[in-house]
């Protein structure tokens, strides 16, 4: 049976900064009714936006669990800002916690402290996932950190020593590249797709949903402009002194770690998650990459759905 569209709007929202109306895209699958608490998809890019994160409705066919799925501020088919392209001051992970708060009040997600809900960060939003748990919100159960970087210091010494495996050539023209400023040329886009096609999704056929969301990049570059930078291999946006490794240890929720063997989020950075989260699992998929949850989607869903309804 497919799943079923139980509704899908608009949310208000109302960042600092910010003086024209704005608003929150979001879809739940499944009934806020069920008996098991929903999750709530935290998609990565930033600006990858929901589409990609599509086969995570599997858990509401196969347990039950209602999801989530919502585009950040400034993508997909939220409010987008373009008048604070380079604003490093507004796009912020406080920002979009502060967003994600919203949801959760408008939806009535811990009303009267009896409601409970589970969330699933994946890369950049698992990122801000782990930054969130920190902060004790109530009426989160459980945490899914699906290929996250705990800090993006670690991240880009994974990201190098992948870079390090590409043939000699594509290394070049990536460094030539960035280093000239032609990130946008065609011939930068064809170095980088050979990195892709290893550590991004290992498909041969890449899901529409994947090819979605590397669009996402280029309708809108302002956020993942802003926050990452001009390439996937070098963090230069307001990121680039990022780490959630110093609230870590203050994480008490149930925590699981999800990454793949071929991950551009490689162990290197997942580690710490897992060394000072007092309750943790740690999972690493056998040939897979950073889109696992398509790759392997049946072993991806039934290890998420154990964890969730366990």
């Amino acid at each position: 049976m497919a799943p079923t569209i139980a509704s899908e709007g608009l949310i208000d929202f109302k960042p600092k900064g910010v003086d024209k109306p704005c608003s929150t895209w979001y879809r739940i699958v499944g009934s806020l009714d069920s008996p098991n608490p929903p999750l709530i998809l935290l998609h990565g890019g930033p600006s990858a936006c929901h589409e990609y994160m599509l086969s995570f409705v599997d858990l509401q066919k196969l347990h039950n669990i209602p999801v989530i799925l919502y585009d950040m501020l400034g993508n997909g088919k939220s409010t987008r800002v373009p008048e604070k392209n380079g604003d490093e001051s507004f796009w912020t992970i406080t920002l979009f916690m502060d967003e994600l708060e919203n949801l959760i009040m408008h939806l009535k997600l811990r009303e009267q402290g009896t409601k409970h809900f589970d969330i699933l960060g994946h890369s950049f939003g698992g990122m801000m996932a782990a930054e969130y748990a920190a902060s004790h919100p109530a009426g989160l159960r459980k945490l899914i950190l699906a290929a996250a970087p705990a800090s993006a210091e670690l991240h880009e010494e994974g990201l190098l020593s992948l870079k390090a495996t590409l043939p000699g050539d594509v290394q070049n023209t990536i460094d030539r590249c960035e280093r000239d400023g032609q990130t946008d040329s065609k011939e930068y886009e064809g170095a980088m797709m050979e990195f892709y096609k290893r550590y991004l999704c290992r498909m041969a056929t890449w899901p529409e949903e994947v090819e979605t969301a590397i669009w996402h990049f280029g309708d809108d570059p302002t956020v993942y402009g802003t926050m990452w930078g001009s390439s996937e291999l070098d963090i230069k946006g307001s990121l680039r002194n990022w780490s959630s490794i110093p609230g870590l240890s203050s994480i008490k929720f149930e925590t699981f770690i999800i990454n793949a063997q071929y991950d551009e989020v490689q162990d290197i950075a997942v580690k710490p998650f897992f060394e000072r989260i007092e309750k943790v699992k740690w999972v690493t998929l056998e040939n897979a990459s950073h889109m696992a949850h398509w790759e392997k989607r049946e072993r991806y869903m039934q290890l998420v759905g154990g964890f969730l309804t366990a």
